[in-house]
């Protein structure tokens, strides 16, 4: 007779057996119990013996612990697959990091392209004329013309003469301290001539006409004037006879700015353009051109002469 093995002698297979025929003896003696006693009723016969031990000693599954207490390696196609899955999560995952590093690049690229474009327009401003006009004012035809001196609307392109009726229709604003009110050019003899707001036809028999949203006298940008050169006091009629350095003096209801004529132009009536804000103060002077024919106009520009 063999003496029995001490517990810590038995391998784990050996325990995990132990462990099967004990409760397998205690289930067969609880459903005897209970089938004398009438509880429970057999419907299959119980495996027999030969067939209970084949099923306890069969090879252990996969990853199951075999009987020298290591564990039994899977079949090589099942790691070969394993590692291919764990080869596609990683690319899978390393595509969606290098995504999220891409998408936080271009996120970053775009805030800074922005953020130069706003400083780009911050530290070089445009500026945006505010004078709108279809053809240059003072615009009339000679008093020798049949019917005399009247506003020239064949100037003006037909389809745009509605355009300019509307504007002419425009309430002309009450001067501030701040805007022009009189005009002097010593060179050619023009003294206290007053300066009115708007240039229409009407505006332009009181005096020297100031273009509404042009600058104020001594503002960076252009002040507008037009006048007549043969009708309602011919008050720009020698325009044509100043020179670079003659002085233009505007008058506001404070204070007095002087410019200095720096270059003269001659023009077609659609040149609205020498109208357009300048950057520096300046003063472009308008009149019809030549004397008494009135087909063209005269542009004389001139900028504020430092104090």
């Amino acid at each position: 007779m063999t003496n029995p093995k001490r517990p810590e002698d038995l391998s784990e297979q050996e325990l995990r057996r132990l462990l099967l025929d004990k409760r397998h003896d205690s289930r067969q003696r609880r459903l005897e119990r209970f089938r004398r006693t009438g509880r429970a009723v057999s419907l299959a016969p119980d495996l027999p013996p030969a067939a209970f031990d084949e099923w306890r000693t069969q090879l252990p599954d996969e990853g199951q612990v075999d009987g020298a207490g290591t564990f039994a390696s899977p079949p090589l196609k099942r790691r070969w697959f394993d590692g291919l899955l764990l080869f596609v999560e990683i690319l899978a995952v390393l595509g969606l990091a290098g995504l999220l590093f891409n998408g936080f690049g271009l996120l970053r690229t775009l805030n800074q392209e922005v953020v130069a474009a706003l400083r780009q327009e911050q530290d070089t401003p445009t500026a945006t004329p505010l004078i709108t006009a279809v053809v240059l004012p003072s615009g009339h035809t000679p008093p020798s013309a049949a019917g005399g001196a009247q506003f020239n609307e064949a100037e003006i392109p037909e389809h745009l003469r509605p355009l300019v009726q509307s504007l002419a229709n425009l309430p002309v604003p009450t001067p501030g301290p701040q805007q022009a009110v009189q005009i002097d050019i010593p060179a050619i003899a023009v003294q206290n001539w007053p300066v009115v707001q708007g240039d229409g036809w009407e505006q332009l028999k009181k005096g020297v006409g100031q273009h509404i949203g042009s600058a104020n006298p001594g503002e960076n940008g252009n002040v507008v004037l037009a006048g007549h050169d043969d009708v309602f006091g011919e008050v720009f009629r020698n325009l044509d006879k100043l020179q670079p350095g003659d002085q233009v003096i505007l008058y506001t209801m404070q204070q007095q700015f002087i410019y200095r004529v720096t270059e003269t132009r001659i023009v077609d009536p659609s040149q609205v353009d020498v109208m357009n804000s300048t950057s520096d103060p300046t003063v472009t002077l308008i009149s019809c051109y030549p004397y008494m024919v009135d087909k063209q106009r005269i542009v004389v520009f001139a900028t504020l002469q430092n104090p």
